[in-house]
């Protein structure tokens, strides 16, 4: 702010006053303690603390904004876990996902993770730079002002409507879904303002509300022209010369089995009879490195996406159809080049031996899920000496890993019939199959396998760079509250000390069946931390593996395919100069990967919703069975069953008593009667409202 700003916020009176305030903001500005830009403009560089030989200098702190629906945002410091609270009115002009640089406020001291700790543990601070704006678009709702028009974003985490002047607006109506391009943003008394690149239809038309996600998220339409050149260019023969440098699976019977409506099959499996009641598993991956080698645009293009992303009603994939659709695919009856694992397990499910190597296979079937389920059931059919014993595998498998304490959440998704103009007609909840079960297991192993291979060595010195998936232990103070949570049921979890997935995994085995089941494996479920891919490994407390990694799916995720060119490039043999650039490239590919997953999962969440709304809406007055799937001090949010379509009871809804929200038992308690509404208990709703464009449903209760 200019000095007149300032002495108008620290009520300077008279004209000595002033100049005295203008010579000590000169004397700031010769310490280096504040900034003047050409406007006369004053920044805060950093702060002087007393406390050593002529005191300590705190600098800026850099770090990424995450903004909430509430309006006010954390800033992720980079390098640590630490979190910094933001107010609405420290934000200024940043907006969600910016690079900023924040002052953090003296007498807040302490960690400032998001819901973790007390509000007045948390670290706060203000934004004074924005480094990087990584938003240059945001799709929303255009309204008419006055002399303008202005856009009212989609995304509830940007807070201000943006202006757009009546020539930018590309011939767009009020009420159109569109396109905006963001302008320099300086001044926070300002709305910030924007030009219109596209529209997109009508709001709340549920094919308009799928596209807007796309655009939201930044989900790319189409490749690049070089992309979709490189991968016409890629031969379909595969020569003498090539498979002899492989292993020849060919007369090996494989199988793919996959969803009904796939269209790429990327893994294949075989099995064979070893003495003495062992099996050689076999597990056969596409081998994308053949075809997207580094360094080039298909390369580029793919680490860009990162992963491919399975909307509602589309995919958005990682590779041109060209590769993921054929050269990649495993279909039947023709040769395939491949990853291939083998292991060969012992009865009780150990992995005695494995070899890991480059293969040529021809696939003998093309298997659904349904058509796997149904030769399990009857004892017979089509490839029966495969997949029988490769069933009772699975289920030797599964046992010991859930002996070693192994977590097994089963969330449930839902899965959509659409008619003929691409609206959903009917959703029906997925059954996870034994045949579900077979693949699970055999990929679950292939990928640890992979991962000890390289991950366990002897010595410290010997393991080389590597990409994990790796998953942290819960935070303890969750874990904490978890125990204290079930310890009202009669259960018990000891949490002092940290809690072992194999113990998490015995309270879950204990309340099986139970009435509180849902309740205590969603406030479990709650403690979990992400999994995410990182170059150091620190297991995967969910799957109770000391190693893992992502090996089986490269055609639909990056990471997959750099694990295939490491090991690759490991079995021929590497310098000590290539492992260190190998090192250094690394970390860059672990959080770009992540990042591009958590988009990924948060498009897919938002386009799920959008169809669920979409169905709902031919169901305003209609009721349902469901169960309380969380609690705040604001309302109630339900699934219903079966749909598992999720809306909220607000609280002003709950009019029969005052309700207390205790966030500790996840409950609202009524203050005069003591009615509770706990998290996991089930309800009988009515559908009160359907919000198209907000993606909102209210229930009431139906007493």
């Amino acid at each position: 702010m200019t000095v007149k700003d300032l002495a108008g916020h620290i009520k300077i009176r008279g004209k000595d006053e002033f100049r005295a305030l203008r010579d000590m903001m000169d004397e700031l500005e010769r310490k280096g303690i504040v900034t003047a830009d050409e406007r006369g403009k004053f920044t805060y560089n950093r702060r002087k603390e007393k406390g050593g030989s002529g005191g300590k200098t705190t600098s800026r702190i850099r770090g990424t904004l995450f903004m909430t629906r509430r309006g006010f945002g954390f800033v992720a410091i980079e390098g640590t876990d630490d979190e910094i609270y933001i107010a609405p009115k420290y934000l200024h002009t940043a907006l969600h996902s910016d690079v900023v640089e924040v002052v953090q406020f003296a007498g807040r001291a302490g960690r400032a993770a998001r819901g973790k700790g007390r509000e007045d543990d948390r670290a706060e601070g203000e934004v004074v730079a924005i480094l990087e704006r990584t938003i240059s678009t945001v799709t929303g709702r255009l309204e008419a002002g006055r002399a303008s028009f202005f856009v009212v974003p989609d995304d509830e985490r940007i807070p201000r409507d943006i202006y757009v002047a009546r020539e930018d607006s590309l011939g767009a109506k009020p009420g159109d879904k569109v396109v905006v391009r963001l302008l320099d943003w300086t001044d926070e008394q300002l709305n910030p303002e924007g030009q219109i690149t596209e529209i997109l239809g009508t709001a709340g038309d549920a094919r308009v509300e799928v596209l807007s996600v796309a655009r939201t998220f930044g989900l790319p339409g189409h490749f690049p022209p070089a992309v979709e050149k490189e991968a016409a260019a890629l031969g379909t023969s595969i020569s003498g010369e090539e498979i002899r440098h492989r292993v020849d699976c060919r007369r090996i019977t494989c199988v793919t089995i996959d969803p009904e409506d796939a269209k790429d099959f990327d893994d294949a499996v075989s099995y064979e009879p070893l003495p003495g009641g062992s099996a050689r598993l076999g597990v056969h991956i596409a081998d994308v490195s053949h075809y997207v080698r580094p360094g080039s645009a298909l390369d580029a293009e793919a680490y860009a996406r990162g992963t491919s992303v399975y909307m509602v009603n589309e995919v958005v994939p990682m590779l041109p159809e060209r590769l993921s659709n054929d050269l990649c695919s495993l279909r039947a009856d023709v040769d395939r080049l491949t990853y291939s694992v083998f292991m060969d397990i012992a009865p009780d499910g150990a992995v005695e031996r494995y070899s890991i190597g480059k293969s040529v296979i021809h696939s003998a079937r093309r298997f659904s899920y349904e058509e796997v389920q149904k030769v399990i059931e009857a004892g017979k059919g089509e490839h029966a000496e495969i997949i029988l014993p490769l069933f009772n595998l699975s289920r030797v498998l599964l046992k010991r890993r859930r002996k070693n304490g192994s977590l097994d959440f089963d969330t449930g998704e839902a899965k959509f019939q659409f008619d003929a103009e691409g609206l959903p007609s009917r959703i029906v909840k997925k059954i996870r199959l034994d045949a579900h079960r077979l693949i699970e297991e055999c990929m679950l192993l292939a990928n640890q396998t992979v991962a000890r291979h390289i991950g366990a060595q002897k010595k410290e010195t010997e393991v080389k760079p590597f990409l994990y998936r790796v998953h942290d232990l819960p935070d303890p103070v969750k874990l904490q509250e978890l125990a204290g949570f079930v310890k009202q049921f009669g259960y018990s979890l000891e949490a002092k000390n940290g809690v072992s997935s194999r113990e998490l995994q015995k309270l879950l085995d204990r309340v099986e069946g139970s009435e509180v089941e849902n309740v205590i494996n969603e406030v479990a479920l709650r403690c979990m931390a992400k999994a995410v891919y990182a170059t150091k490994n620190i297991g995967h407390y969910g799957l109770a593996f000391t190693h893992y990694t992502h090996f089986t799916s490269p055609i639909r995720r990056y990471p997959d395919l750099v694990v295939h060119r490491l090991l690759d490039e490991y079995g021929k043999g590497v310098t000590g100069a290539r492992l260190e650039e190998i090192r250094k490239v690394l970390p860059d590919i672990a959080r770009q990967s992540s990042e591009r997953e958590r988009r990924a999962n948060d498009a897919e969440r938002a386009s799920v919703k959008v169809m669920q709304v979409e169905y709902m809406k031919r169901h305003v007055g209609d009721e349902f069975a469901g169960v309380i799937t969380g609690v705040t001090n604001f309302g109630l949010f339900v699934e219903i069953n079966d749909l598992l379509v999720e809306g909220m009871i607000p609280v002003r809804e709950l009019s029969d008593d005052y309700y207390v929200f205790d966030e500790k038992q996840h409950s609202l308690r009524g203050r005069s009667r003591g009615k509770v509404y706990r998290l996991g208990d089930p309800l009988r709703v009515q559908v009160l409202s359907v919000n198209a464009e907000g993606r909102k449903i209210d229930f009431s209760i139906v007493q």
